[in-house]
Parts: C-alpha cells; structure tokens; sequence
C-alpha cells in the first residue's frame, strides 16, 4: 500500500481482515494524509491541516464495520451542524440534526425544504449505498431516481426555482460551494442535497482530538489486524518495493505516473495525463484568545459556519476561482472545534480552521480577504487573534502531492469527469496487480475510505483470490 490517508488504510485494512499480509508506505513523517492534526500556530494549539469535519465518516458503511471506538476515536456533535450569516437584519440560515426544526427555520420555505432536502434524508438508508458506491445498479432504483431528478441540475437553478427568500437560498448555495464547482454546472445540486441531507442524517461532526484521531484509530485497528505501517518511506518508483502480489496506490493520478508511468500503457498514462484538476485551496488557521464574536447567535453554536453571504455573491466567488480570477469577497469555509471540544486549544482560548477557494495554483495571499470576511459578520476579530498560520496552494501540494494545484478534491467533479475518474478502469490500472485507492476513484472526495474499500475487493477478486 503506497499512502496512509483514509482510503490507503482502509484498503490496507479490508486485505487484512481477509487475511493477507499488508504493508504500508508512508511519505511523511505521520499517518493521515488529509486527516493530520498538527500545532501549526502557537504551543497547546491542534490545528487540522486538512479536514476538519466529518459528514461522509458517519455515513460511510465501511467506517461503520469497524471497531475504531476501540482504537480511541470518538465524535462531538456540536449543537447546530452549520449556520450561514448574512448582513444587516437577517437571520443565520442554520441546519441542526433536526430535520422538521431546521425547516420549520427556514419560515415560508419549510415546505420545500422537506420536499429537497427532506426527501434525501429520509431515503438517505436506501441511497447510502449508491452515493458512497461505486458505479453500478443500485439496490433502490426508484428512491435513487427520485434524487437523481433533483440533484442532475445546478445548485443554482435549483436555488432559484424551489426556494423563495435569499436566506434559504444563500444557505443552499453555502452548502453547494463544498463541490468546488461554479454553482451555475452539473451536478453541483447533488454536492448540496447530500451534504444538506447528511445534517439530519448522519451530521457534521468533530472528531474528539482532531483529524488525526480518525487516521490513528484506523492505524492502530490494522495494526492490531498484523498489518505493518512505515512512516517516513517516500516511493520513488513501483520497482523499488518489495516483491507482492498486489500494490494499491492512494495517489492521484500525477503521483502515480511519477512512480509507475514507465510500467504503464502509453494509452492509458496519456488519459492519466489529461484527467483535470481544479481550484484550489488557500488555508488559514487561527489561534485566538477568546471566542469569535459573532453577530448571529446562531453563528456561535455551529461547528462549520458559511461566510459568503448571498447566493450571487457566493456563486460570484466560485466563479471567479473556476476562471483564474481572485474574488474580493471570498466564499470561507470556516470551522470552530474548540467551541465543543477543550483538547484543541489552551483554557479559554480556541482554534478556528478556514479556507477559500481559489485559482488553480494560485499564488495570491488571500489572509486578508478571509479575515475581511469574518469581521463582516464577527466585529471584533481581528482584536482576538494571537497567531495564524497560511497555507498556499503550493504548501498542501508540497505536503501532500496528490493535491495538486491546491485541489483537496483530487479532480473536477462535473459531469465529464464524475464518472470516469480517474478512467473508465476506476480502480484497475492495465498493469496487473496494480491499483488505483484514492479521492481520484469513485466515490470521491471525503473521509470515508470507500474508494480504498472497493480498490481492495477489486484486488482480492483478482490476484489475491
């Protein structure tokens, strides 16, 4: 196994339960690929480098097999999932566990919101398993084509046409930006119905500790399970490993020709060559000595919160980054785990994870902008803050090269690309006993090791049977 992010251990640990013998190589000095904690500003401070909420985790059926409550991970379910501020006098958007409280919220959209994103969560058991799929026929049919005929539309459009107040609308158009797709292109809809339905669902929660909880109990399960882990073991090229039966890669597709291009098809390296990457990513973290001063109520009791405003100017903000522009007013992404959990920060200080979307490879310092933001709707801010700590593009591409350009998805998710990534051989390479376990496979982007899972049982059927 070439990568320790959730989808190499989960790989990792599938082939081990099925009793073969499994080693893992990791790069850098710790486990976790995108699930990493670190003290990235001040002493006593646990900063998420990458991930820091977990909606898919919950969700995920391969995640729920396993015993990691054993192995030291446990959840914080803060009191509101997420909120989404605007200016002036209106009210936070806001999304709890509560499917019928958080409707009821949204005033004269309450009905179409049960008909939205209601509908999802209530048959989020009978298309858990198609979303968190692989390509194939699922086992609902017709509660998936139910989805389908929403979610194959712009979040946009769909914005628009279901919901009458800017409030609901923004809100949605928050939630669809997670896609890292311009809000107006397919399926960016179905990014929002998931992660909206998966508020009631499952919810957005906290891994006690940080990230690196997640990545360490699934660690220490495939350990317990005879698997071996080595830290600090970069591969240079598929050769120089020892002798196996299988090689599962959580690499990108970059990262994989650099170690295995020569072994591959000039066929199948070129489409490797052209699978696209998107936006990226510029990251701040924060240590602060007090709490953010929200506005908004609502604001101060969510563990993820919005900041973007309206649904034009979020899609104004998604589209300029899509076109190799720097938006002014910046959709953020932010996160507050210290408000819920008191091992990420010192006595009555705290740590605030956030982010904006920008271009691909972008070198633009966008630390201002994002703090220009939250003082729009937390006054006072700036006042608060004892260090910070940037990361560019360029650093998340460095730490970790399946990133490319900054782009925590591993690949554009429109509908070119969704679903044939890497290839139309998803988990296959041509070469035998070769595989492909990352982001870049199906089902995508998230912490929920399915893309591992589905690459391992590819691999038992076909070389380790």
């Amino acid at each position: 196994m070439i990568g320790a992010g959730p989808n190499g251990l989960a790989a990792a640990i599938v082939l081990a339960r099925a009793g073969r013998s499994v080693a893992v190589y990791e790069a850098q000095d710790a486990i976790g690929g995108g699930c990493r904690s670190d003290a990235l500003t001040l002493p006593g401070f646990v900063h998420d480098v990458c991930s820091a909420v977990h909606p898919t985790a919950l969700a995920s059926p391969f995640f729920q097999s396993l015993p990691l409550a054993d192995f030291g991970l446990s959840w914080i379910e803060p009191p509101l999932m997420l909120a989404h501020p605007f200016d002036g006098v209106t009210r936070a958007g806001w999304f709890g566990r509560s499917l019928p409280a958080t409707a009821a919220g949204f005033g004269v959209d309450e009905g179409a919101y049960l008909r939205t994103i209601g509908r999802v969560a209530t048959a989020w058991p009978l298309i858990n398993d198609a979303i968190l799929g692989r390509v194939g026929i699922p086992r609902h049919p017709v509660a998936l084509a139910r989805f389908g005929w929403q979610a194959l539309r712009s979040s946009e459009r769909l914005a628009t046409e279901w919901f009458q107040t800017e409030r609901t609308r923004g809100a949605f158009a928050g939630i669809a930006a997670h896609g890292m797709l311009p809000l107006d292109r397919l399926p960016s809809a179905a990014v929002a119905l998931v992660l909206a339905a998966l508020t009631h669902a499952t919810g957005w929660p906290l891994p006690r500790g940080g990230a690196q909880r997640i990545a360490d109990a699934l660690g220490s399960y495939l350990q317990s399970l005879g698997g071996v882990i080595h830290t600090n073991a970069r591969v240079d090229a598929i050769e120089d490993l020892p002798p196996s039966k299988a090689i599962l890669c959580d690499l990108s597709p970059r990262p994989l020709l650099r170690i295995a291009g020569r072994l591959l098809p000039d066929w199948y390296a070129k489409k490797l060559e052209r699978y696209r990457y998107g936006m990226g990513v510029f990251k701040v973290d924060w240590a602060l000595d007090a709490p953010i001063p929200w506005s908004d109520a609502e604001a101060a009791g969510a563990g993820t919160v919005h900041l973007g405003g309206t649904l034009a100017e979020v899609a104004a903000s998604e589209r300029d980054a899509w076109n190799g522009r720097i938006a002014e007013r910046p959709f953020v992404l932010l996160a507050q785990p210290s408000l819920f959990d008191d091992t990420r920060a010192p006595a009555g200080q705290h740590t605030v994870w956030t982010y904006c979307h920008v271009p691909h490879g972008s070198t633009e310092d966008m630390r201002l902008r994002i703090e220009r933001q939250i003082e729009r709707f937390a006054p006072g801010f700036r006042e608060r803050v004892l260090a910070w700590r940037v990361t560019t593009p360029a650093d998340l591409e460095q730490r970790n090269p399946n990133l490319v350009g900054g782009d925590i998805g591993m690949g554009v998710t429109d509908l070119r690309q969704l679903f044939t990534r890497p290839t139309w051989r998803a988990y296959r390479t041509p070469r035998r006993g070769l595989y492909l376990c990352s982001a870049a496979t199906p089902p995508g982007v998230g912490v929920h090791g399915m893309c591992g899972y589905f690459a391992a049982q590819c691999a038992l059927r076909d070389v380790l049977s």
